[in-house]
């Protein structure tokens, strides 16, 4: 009987089963715009109630299994969602309404959201698909020529460097000019590492307004990272695949080869006994034989699901790169998960874990001797062997350097772990007051190695050395926040009050062995201990704040901020500061009597506030000894930085002016003024040797900046198969030293000076005059000071230092095209800099007219001309063997203009069409190629200007390459 009973269930579950699966079928359709038909790519198509859905492809077009009577809807953001029910139907034809309200697209702010058109601050959003085309391993890198006012300077081409960002010029001389990283409300410690193919958006907050509520951490801008979420309704699969090649990239710069050189030191008449003809029987290539086509890798996967209770999203990345300088790898893997858990209708969870490992190989060949090597020394001997420079009678360059010989067995490893927890959720006390916690706490852990054989000439010294390193770094963030929301008629109203706390705590220890057995990679095979070392630092902040948002009829909104900020850099007189901000907005357009069809919105914003900063010093105010000496084999300290209890914040305080414009339902205009003046500058001031003492932190004086941005971008061609958008930003940033300490009118600092009245990145030394056309000396410029009249001089002692330029641009910007017909698409970004002077130290030993006749030397280019013979109008000095007058010593002679425009990235792509993603069962899926860094139009007669990094000065920089790339993405 049992068993005729599980038979007839079974039966009955599997009918049931095929009704239900009978009753599933397909329904296809296609989503767009209800004003102009345009199709709507990645709009979400979900079955109500239920955690299955898809996204529309490039073409407007999806198809989704569903039954019959099954509720689909319909959504796309800055859009009203539809709902549509099944009922038969097999193809679905869906326009859009665009949604006024939203107008109200949501945009990150400092600790939380607000519409577009209830900002008062001057915010720059980038979104996901703005940021991912370009195949790098940083957030950072994303951001060049995408927002107006951001200058981002490579920091070279090295695999897995980070660029260095200025946002509005720089506001202080001596303490932090970087911006503030918030990666989904955590404080970060520096740039974050971020898989770029996890960011939703990236928010890039300029003014006081929008930085204040991070206090004293938010004077030089804050960047604030949004990771992906899940989708409601929405469950995908999604693959990205990239594997390219870097192309070694030496700009203008070029050094001789054989013949090249032989002549020069035919022009200098050089006497050396091994001058001969016979060098020209020698020629190798340095630079090509340390170059190399390097492969780059990056694969990511990811997965979002989303029930009524739970929403998920998770993803893994690889990505890998080698050097276009052999002998240097990089290797990162990545894994992130973010959880929302609905635990009843008051309380959500939130936690997120994310973590990196990276893995670093470096055997690098000589950047620097690459360079310099001569194409007459030859690296390998007969059988191919690298040879040992320093017993070799043939080799003539003065450093006797043959990287090759050492590489046969030195190199260095690194490994780095980073690893985030966040355990935040958010509790609705009331209808509009919800309590949000943000609890994090990250850990950074990282090992090195160095290795140095006996048998190489680096290890000659110590019979072979091994370094061994590790460090550790502990951070803790609380921010818990009462959020109160209220709307009443015309009026609504936003109010936040949170307290936060930060610490973090490191530590590093390392030590080096010698006396090394051949091979061994533990200090155990070490004979005995030559240094160790360790370090260790903390520090801990806490605040209290209050922010308030207020609109009225969606015409009128006004914003204010107060922070508290308690810093451990600081002595218990000075701990605290006060920062705080308001700001207005009046959207003209919304008003009664304003009445244009061409003009969508017209909306006015102003904004005034305060931001603080802190030295780079951990412990600015506190006297200190250094405890690294001995005596008689005793410990000892010796003094090092006097104390200054009285050490204070440094303070901006900022006016923003801006307008925002939108024409035609398709072309988008803003321009802001911004004024930021900078007091209580944080310098560190150097001490007389006879004190005993290095140096003292203190407050020196004042700094303005200001400057204005515009940004446009417009749809020239917007139709159903064809659309055309254009991009372009421009950011003007000008600053000025206001005062200096103890009323000085000037400090200057080796080849810069601080002067009242001046940029703060002017260059201070003899300004070059040219070439004497009668001899081919050098010439320089010498000043009288008390009639001013300029006379020239051939001695470079008599020369006058004086100002002569400044790093700061004159403006840096960017523009883009996107182009899309049907599936295809073709994309291009450039960025540009314009002005400002960097100063090309390589120049010293490479154009040194003669002073290093045993280092290879620049090509001269285009437009440059060396003297020979009286009557000369040259741009170079006459040659001379051991150099002319000291021509090569620091002067203006090597400060170079840093214009460039940059074709940062080129991508043609193709969108697989929906017949063919049916028959593959793929949502969506995309192939292109692209290029990265492809053209750069300077005069800068070196590597790269974009390396020359925020303060102007470049020597032997990493380029940063070419890039070639093809990818591939699908999406179940």
């Amino acid at each position: 009987m049992k068993n005729r009973i599980k038979t007839m269930l079974f039966v009955l579950l599997m009918s049931f089963a095929f009704t239900m699966y009978a009753q599933e079928k397909q329904v296809s359709g296609t989503i767009t715009d209800a004003n102009d038909g345009v199709p709507l790519p990645g709009a979400s198509v979900s079955v109500k109630g239920t955690s299955k859905g898809v996204s529309s492809d490039f073409d407007g077009n999806f198809t989704i299994s569903v039954g019959e009577n099954d509720m689909l809807v319909i959504s796309y953001v800055g859009y009203v969602s539809q709902e549509i029910p099944v009922a038969g139907k097999q193809s679905i034809s869906v326009q859009l309404q665009s949604d006024q309200s939203a107008l109200d697209e949501v945009v990150v702010v400092a600790y939380g959201t607000q519409t577009r058109e209830s900002v008062t601050s001057s915010i720059t959003t980038v979104k996901s698909e703005e940021l991912t085309d370009l195949t790098v391993s940083s957030p950072s890198a994303m951001l060049q020529g995408k927002a107006a006012g951001v200058q981002v300077s490579a920091s070279g081409g090295s695999p897995g460097s980070n660029p260095q960002i200025l946002i509005r010029g720089m506001a202080s001389l001596n303490g932090n000019v970087e911006p503030l990283w918030v990666v989904d409300g955590v404080i970060q410690h520096g740039t974050p590492v971020v898989n770029p193919n996890d960011i939703e958006t990236m928010s890039v907050l300029k003014d006081a307004s929008a930085t204040s509520l991070y206090g004293s951490r938010g004077a030089n801008g804050v960047i604030i990272v949004t990771t992906k979420q899940a989708k409601l309704g929405v469950s995908k699969l999604s693959f990205t695949s990239r594997t390219g090649f870097n192309e070694f990239t030496n700009g203008k710069f070029e050094v001789m080869n054989s013949q090249q050189l032989y002549d020069y030191h035919a022009q200098m008449g050089t006497t050396q006994e091994w001058y001969t003809p016979e060098l020209l029987e020698r020629d190798f290539d340095w630079v090509k034989n340390a170059t190399q086509t390097a492969l780059v890798q990056d694969y990511n996967v990811s997965y979002t699901t989303s029930t009524d209770k739970m929403r998920t999203f998770m993803s893994g990345g690889y990505y890998s790169e080698e050097g276009t300088i052999k002998g240097s790898e990089f290797e990162r893997y990545t894994f992130r998960m973010n959880l929302d858990y609905d635990v009843s209708k008051r309380l959500t969870l939130k936690p997120k874990m994310s973590f990196s490992f990276d893995d670093r190989y470096n055997a690098e060949h000589g950047r620097y001797s690459s360079y310099t090597n001569l194409p007459w020394d030859i690296p390998f001997d007969a059988d191919g062997n690298p040879i040992k420079a320093q017993d070799s009678n043939e080799w003539i360059g003065r450093d006797q350097s043959n990287y090759y010989y050492d590489l046969q067995w030195n190199y260095g490893k690194s490994k780095t772990f980073n690893m985030s927890f966040n355990g935040d959720f958010e509790f609705k006390i009331l209808d509009n007051l919800s309590l949000i916690s943000t609890n994090n706490f990250t850990l950074y852990h990282s090992n090195g190695m160095s290795y140095a054989d006996p048998l190489s000439v680096g290890g000659t010294a110590d019979n072979g050395s091994l370094y061994n390193s590790s460090a550790r770094r502990f951070t803790r963030l609380t921010n818990q926040m009462l959020k109160y929301t209220k709307e009443f008629g015309d009026h609504a109203i936003t109010a936040l009050a949170a307290y936060e706390y930060n610490d973090y705590m490191y530590e590093d220890m390392d030590a080096t062995g010698i006396g090394l057995v051949g091979g061994g990679t533990i200090l155990d095979v070490t004979s005995e201990p030559k240094s160790i070392g360790g370090y260790k630092n903390e520090y801990a902040l806490q605040s209290a704040f209050l922010n308030v948002d207020y609109s009225y009829s969606n015409r009128y909104y006004f914003k204010g901020s107060i922070r508290r900020d308690g810093a451990s850099n600081f002595g218990l007189e000075n701990q605290y500061g006060t920062f705080f901000s308001v700001g207005a907005g009046w959207n003209i357009s919304n008003e009664s009597f304003f009445n244009s069809d061409a003009v969508d919105l017209l909306k006015l914003r102003v904004s005034y506030g305060s931001v603080g900063n802190r030295p780079s010093s951990l412990y600015p105010y506190q006297g200190t000894y250094s405890a690294s000496t001995h005596y008689d084999g005793i410990p000892a300290a010796t003094l090092s930085q006097y104390g200054n209890p009285d050490l204070g914040w440094e303070k901006s305080y900022e006016a923003n002016f801006a307008l925002d414009m939108s024409f035609f339902n398709r072309l988008n205009v803003t321009a802001e003024y911004y004024n930021k003046d900078t007091s209580d500058l944080l310098y560190y001031v150097d001490l007389p040797a006879l004190t005993g003492f290095n140096g003292y932190w203190e407050n020196v004086g004042g700094l303005k900046n200001s400057g204005f941005e515009v940004a446009i971008d417009g749809d020239v061609v917007r139709t159903t198969d064809f659309n055309w958008n254009l991009g372009f930003n421009i950011g003007v940033n000008t600053n000025e030293i206001t005062e200096l300490f103890e009323g000085q009118t000037q400090i200057p600092r080796g080849n810069k000076i601080f002067k009242v009245g001046e940029d703060m990145n002017s260059w201070y030394m003899r300004k070059w005059a040219g070439v004497h056309p009668a001899n081919g000396d050098p010439l320089w410029e010498v000043v009288d000071s008390e009639t001013g009249d300029v006379s020239y001089t051939s001695n470079y002692n008599e020369a006058t230092e004086q100002l002569v330029g400044s790093a700061t641009p004159d403006f840096i910007g960017g523009f883009s095209s996107n182009i899309a017909y049907k599936g295809f698409t073709l994309d291009a970004r450039f960025s540009f800099v314009s002005g400002g002077s960097i100063y090309n130290s390589s120049r010293e030993l490479f154009d040194s007219d003669g002073l290093y006749p045993t280092f290879n030397q620049q090509v001269l280019i285009d437009g440059w001309s060396r003297w020979e013979q009286p009557g000369d109008n040259a741009t170079h000095p006459r040659a001379i063997y051991g150099g002319n007058n000291n021509s090569n010593k620091p002067s203006s002679r090597y400060l170079e203009d840093r214009s460039y425009l940059k074709l940062k990235n080129v991508t043609l792509g193709y969108n697989i069409p929906t017949t063919i993603l049916e028959k593959l069962q793929l949502s969506d899926a995309r192939v292109y190629v692209a290029g990265d860094n492809l053209l750069t139009f300077t005069n800068y007669s070196g590597m790269d200007p974009e390396v020359g990094g925020i303060n102007g000065d470049t020597s032997m920089s990493y380029p940063v390459p070419t890039r070639f790339v093809f990818g591939l993405n699908f999406s179940f």
